[in-house]
């Protein structure tokens, strides 16, 4: 199926004019030997670089820093993947929407692994937020096959709000430091992540409800 060729890209999160401005102007100005398929690389790359200073936190705070370069090099690789094969007229829809979104889930993966590798959140708590955030992909997903509407954002956020906050966690991380917090055993770090998971656990919940009514009104119809 080619799935992009087919599908209405909806995105209405806060930053997502400004986004695209820089993104064109990027694009534009792209040397010839950047690829598609190695900004893609670029952006698995950064997700390792954030899984990697988030891990080696456990040595120095000061590795956090690696984390945020990475949450920067993925946004600009994972951004501009799509972003360039489209300013170029050399989209390849199939290929390109299961790559993409195939290396979307694995830097996701490695992302949240990495901060439940931190000494500031537990892997139990993460990975809530891990299967929250695959369960609103897996909507989105669906919802493109089925709708022919591709979601972008939810609730006026999308990927780019999502890294900026995970930014501002880990500022805090280095500002606050590791250690049992005002609830015992459990951080207010972990209070935090844990309401990001129920948060996207829940938006799954009722965009599937949205969903199967506007499929059942359409087909009785």
């Amino acid at each position: 199926m080619d799935a992009e060729m087919k599908t209405l890209r909806i995105q209405e999160n806060i930053l997502a004019r400004h986004e695209r401005r820089v993104l064109d102007w990027l694009c534009a100005r792209m040397p010839a030997w950047v690829t598609p398929d190695l900004l893609t690389a670029l952006g698995v790359f950064g997700a390792v670089l954030t899984f990697a200073g988030y891990a080696a936190s456990n040595l120095a705070e000061e590795w956090l820093w690696i984390a945020i370069v990475g949450y920067v090099v993925q946004w600009f690789g994972d951004s501009m993947d799509g972003s360039l094969a489209r300013f170029r007229r050399i989209e390849r829809p199939s290929y390109g929407y299961f790559i993409d979104h195939s290396c979307d889930g694995l830097t996701t993966a490695l992302i949240v692994w990495g901060i439940g590798t931190t000494p500031y959140v537990t892997m139990d708590v993460v990975m809530v937020a891990l299967v929250g955030y695959l369960l609103l992909s897996i909507h989105a997903y669906l919802s493109a096959r089925v709708l022919g509407e591709f979601k972008l954002s939810y609730l006026a956020a999308g990927p780019t709000e999502l890294r900026f906050l995970l930014i501002g966690l880990t500022i805090m991380m280095m500002v606050l430091g590791a250690g049992p917090g005002l609830f015992g055993a459990i951080s207010g770090f972990d209070l935090f992540v844990g309401a990001i998971g129920a948060l996207l656990m829940t938006l799954f919940i009722v965009q599937t409800v949205i969903t199967g009514r506007r499929l059942a009104i359409r087909e009785r119809r």
